[in-house]
């Protein structure tokens, strides 16, 4: 391991060395970032799944810097050309940039004016001309076959004189700093350009500061650029860039050579400075904003993952439609599927009646709780037949309206295929929008997560990085919440921390040919999962109804011995767990006495104690409930002002999409969020919120409405 790095890593990230130093060895071993997080807390000092993978990430941006700056010394130094100070400046750059920068004059070049007119002899007459004698003599003596003229010598010695000065890295850093934080980045309607819904109408004569445009600003000039709609550029004062090089460069005002070299200046700056600087910056700017893209994409990802699950309750799901109809399928609490229809309340064939009487038998028969309405095509109109449906409900029936977003691309996989292989696709989307209410993480891992619409510009994104980063955050979420491993599907499985797909297969086929598995230690004997494979995952694999009441926990079970060793100590049993009596007992201990009394951290004790409180606790206990809604409500019953109360839906730079019961979810701009400063609304809120807003704007024409947080005075 590199200590510079890991300085470097600890200063960054504002943690200690050692902490740094134990998280890359714990995962230079194999070890899975949820394992890190959760049971090995001692080790890290007790860092997030955050934090681990910061450090994995900036170390190996570090190490693969590292190998680009010691492959440019040892390129340099084979030409002879490598002194102590160049070394010294390649190992101090903190960029790729940089380094690219000072390796810029010791590249090999590919055919250019200068390389062409250094092999026809020139660079004697470049020299000469930068030495700024006050008359240039002897041009005659570079003429030859392909120099017929001193023009076309001086012209070539220009060319020379230009790439010295595109090539020189400080001069590089300096106008790259001065267009970043002085240009103007502008955007024009392109002629001839079409945008038929007028989607960057805003942007068809548009101007920002470099340094101060929005992450999601970038990404919308870059699309409509790519879409051949605008034209986008970098405006700034040319002049000053000009001044800077002849400040720097000329010597001499007086002689023939300086206009030579200023006339060089020009030509480098804007045949080869410029452009490459502009498309460097341009670059910086749209990396950064897939950055900012991603980590709003993954926020939104993991609190929609972590939204409470409906449980113990019987969910009827509708895929709403027109002309095919809308498939119903009724799912129990524990998620199976028992029940399939399907009814015409809607155009052409409006059988309202026939459809009504259905619904309400469906209800009765298997005591429905609730409706869970697809937000797709007739999503509305589906709305207002439940609504009218569950009035004349002989039990209290709610409905909500649920995203299925990836629900069809889910519908028609082969994964549904093999979970429903005699179902249609709609009657598989019925199912799924039924069960994304019921346990919406379960259902949701089976969606490629750039499908399920929480984020903004994925497909503008480093496609790699997105997909990285929304399966890190899966995989949090799954681990963060554990698994039955009785029922959890292969899908679930498959974010388990030390599971491969061979480990998977060995579960399901165990569970088929075997049945329940009744311990985790049942998985250790019959040897399902190999030793690493075991340590990585059982403390996220939990055996509900089994023999051992620890196994139920998120208790490790290399922690087993030191738990059954505090429960003696306290005088208490397994029957105990979760009991009134252990939560009397555990309130009143000190826990600092019992880690040294038990010879244990304190991070692990104190998961031990919080497990044997709450042996069944899940974290999306914690998060709001989704609002469930007997009646609708239309745009027409809108006035500006009125309290509403809503669920976020997406979070986004500019503002948040809330889901206020209408067609289409409410934006609130960022400025109607709070009369505070905040860099971002994700400061304010978060996807699954359950928030309370006001109408600021109805816009009839556009079927729209604008909201505010504030409340309007």
């Amino acid at each position: 391991m590199n200590l510079s790095i890991i300085n470097e890593i600890s200063k960054n990230l504002n943690i200690t060395t050692n902490q740094v130093e134990s998280t890359l060895n714990l995962l230079s071993e194999g070890n899975t970032i949820p394992f890190i997080a959760r049971y090995r807390k001692e080790v890290t000092g007790n860092l997030d799944e955050e934090q681990i993978r910061s450090i994995s990430d900036v170390y190996e941006y570090q190490v693969n810097l590292l190998k680009r700056k010691e492959d440019v010394i040892r390129l340099i130094d084979e030409k002879g050309l490598l002194t102590d100070d160049l070394k010294k400046d390649i190992m101090n750059c903190s960029k790729l940039v940089e380094i690219e920068d000072i390796y810029r004059p010791f590249k090999e070049k590919k055919k250019t004016k200068a390389t062409e007119a250094i092999k026809n002899g020139l660079e004697p007459l470049a020299k000469i001309i930068m030495s700024f004698p006050k008359n240039i003599t002897g041009v005659d003596k570079f003429l030859n076959e392909n120099v017929k003229s001193e023009e076309d010598a001086i012209t070539g010695a220009k060319y020379i004189i230009a790439e010295w000065i595109s090539d020189n890295a400080f001069y590089r850093k300096w106008i790259r700093n001065f267009v970043f934080n002085n240009g103007i980045i502008t955007s024009k309607l392109k002629k001839n350009a079409v945008d038929e819904e007028k989607v960057y109408e805003m942007y068809y004569e548009y101007s920002e500061k470099v340094k101060y445009i929005k992450p999601h600003r970038v990404l919308a000039l870059n699309r409509g650029e790519k879409e051949n709609v605008l034209s986008v550029k970098i405006d700034f004062e040319e002049d000053k860039v000009a001044d800077y090089l002849n400040n720097k460069i000329i010597k001499s005002n007086e002689s023939e050579s300086a206009i030579l070299v200023k006339e060089a200046i020009v030509d480098s700056l804007n045949r080869l400075i410029l452009p490459s600087i502009e498309r460097e910056i341009r670059s910086e700017l749209t990396d950064n904003a897939s950055e900012k893209s991603i980590e709003v994409f993954m926020d939104n990802l993991e609190h929609l993952l972590l939204t409470p699950p409906m449980k113990d309750k019987m969910i009827l799901g509708l895929d709403p439609a027109y002309r095919t109809g809308c498939k119903l399928a009724v799912i129990d609490y524990t998620g199976k599927f028992i029940h399939k229809d399907v009814i015409y309340p809607h155009e052409p064939r409006c059988e309202y009646d026939k459809s009504k009487k259905k619904v309400l038998d469906i209800i009765d028969k298997y005591n429905i709780d609730i409706v869970a309405i697809g937000n797709g095509t007739a999503s509305r109109e589906s709305e207002k037949f439940i609504s009218d449906v569950i009035k004349d409900s002989k039990r209290k029936v709610e409905y909500i309206i649920v995203n299925e977003a990836g629900a069809a691309v889910y519908s028609a996989s082969k994964l549904a295929i093999e979970e429903f292989p005699d179902l249609h696709v709609e009657e598989r989307s019925a199912i799924s929008i039924a069960r994304r209410l019921q346990d919406p993480l379960s259902e949701l891992v089976k969606v490629d997560s750039k499908s399920i619409g929480v984020g903004l510009y994925q497909h503008d994104v480093v496609q790699k990085r997105l997909d990285e980063s929304l399966d890190f955050v899966v995989t949090k979420a799954v681990n963060q919440v554990g698994v039955n491993v009785n029922t959890a599907s292969a899908s679930l499985l498959k974010y388990v921390s030390g599971l491969n797909k061979k480990a998977i297969d060995k579960i399901i086929d165990y569970r088929e040919k075997n049945g329940k598995i009744l311990s985790r230690e049942e998985i250790k004997k019959k040897k399902i999962l190999s030793d690493k494979s075991y340590e990585q995952s059982i403390g996220f694999m939990r055996v509900v109804d089994g023999v051992n009441p620890l196994d139920k926990t998120s208790i490790h079970t290399e922690s087993y011995d030191i738990t059954l060793k505090l429960l003696d100590e306290l005088n208490l049993s397994l029957d105990d767990i979760g009991t009134s009596k252990i939560k009397e007992v555990l309130s009143n201990i000190n826990t600092s006495d019992y880690v040294v009394k038990l010879g244990i951290d304190k991070y692990t004790l104190e998961d031990i104690i919080s497990s044997l409180l709450n042996p069944l606790r899940d974290p999306r206990d914690d998060m709001p409930k989704p609002v469930l809604r007997s009646d609708v409500l239309k745009l027409e019953d809108l006035t500006v002002g009125m309290k509403l109360q809503g669920t976020v839906r997406n979070v986004v730079d500019f503002g948040a999409f809330i889901d206020i019961g209408l067609k289409n979810d409410g934006l609130v701009h960022i400025s109607k969020m709070t009369n505070n400063y905040i860099k971002h609304p994700s400061e304010i809120l978060s996807v699954g919120d359950i928030v309370d807003c006001y109408v600021d704007e109805i816009h009839l024409d556009k079927k729209k409405v604008s909201l505010s947080l504030l409340e309007l005075r």
